[in-house]
């Protein structure tokens, strides 16, 4: 998934198109993400010992990782996410790294595997 945790995106289709946010969790296996402040649900909630009140809470649902593009944090645009093998000159390592495809920079923000 190209899409990392703590990545600034912007939302390409669907009711919130245009808007920017930092994705807050990732689901690779069903392919969708939380963006901060984008595609909110209101769920009806029973009174708990967590929230003795209960009602309506407004929270983000996951939207598809498709529907978004990661914003480079150098040239500050959207741009597409690629990857590249560096070889660590000390220990002779490879490192898996995304860059941005526009301005050939290493994307290091969000949680890398």
């Amino acid at each position: 998934m190209k899409v990392h945790k703590e990545d600034q995106v912007v939302v390409l289709s669907g009711n919130d198109k245009g808007r920017h946010g930092r994705v807050l969790k990732v689901f690779p296996e069903d392919n969708t993400i939380i963006v901060e402040g984008v595609n909110f649900i209101k769920r009806h909630t029973r009174p708990s010992q967590k929230q003795p009140q209960g009602g309506i809470v407004t929270k983000e649902a996951p939207i598809n990782a498709s529907n978004v593009m990661v914003i480079c944090p150098k040239c500050n645009s959207k741009t597409k996410v690629g990857y590249k093998d560096i070889t660590d000159q000390t220990k002779g390592k490879t490192h898996r790294v995304r860059y941005c495809k526009k301005c050939d920079e290493m994307i290091v923000t969000g949680s890398s595997k």
